[in-house]
């Protein structure tokens, strides 16, 4: 596309004053970049996945609250990783991360592994037992 056809359709990124840098091409046909605030598909497409977190958040703080699942669930969710990423990140291995999962299991976790879990959603041992904290 050409430079001053970059779209610059109102989006987040706007409302944020973040803009994308993309590739166009200048008025001597050479590839340049420019700054876009926004193009609505991209925009639709964020919005989306936002929503989609956000539905994934809610359903692990509902589970947490009825004792379904351990807090470490929510803040995962919350934190935007997957199993195997907070595994790496723990030091532990993923079917030990997805057994601590378990409240009953949880609530018998030494402050050492806690401990491991708060620093890494840098929050207090306190506020991961207490998701409401």
């Amino acid at each position: 596309m050409k430079k001053e056809e970059v779209p610059q359709d109102e989006s987040n990124l706007a409302s944020a004053n973040i803009k994308d840098m993309v590739y166009a091409v200048d008025e001597n046909g050479e590839y340049t970049t420019e700054l876009s605030t926004g193009w609505t598909p991209k925009t639709i497409a964020l919005d989306n996945a936002i929503q989609i977190i956000e539905e994934r958040i809610n359903d692990a703080k509902k589970r947490v609250l009825d004792n379904k699942t351990s807090p470490i669930e929510y803040y995962m969710e919350v934190h935007k990783m997957d199993l195997q990423i907070l595994a790496s990140y723990v030091g532990f291995w993923k079917w030990r991360v997805k057994r601590h999962f378990k409240p009953s299991v949880f609530n018998k976790l030494s402050n050492k592994k806690l401990q491991k879990y708060a620093d890494v959603f840098e929050i207090t041992i306190d506020q991961l037992k207490n998701i409401d904290a």
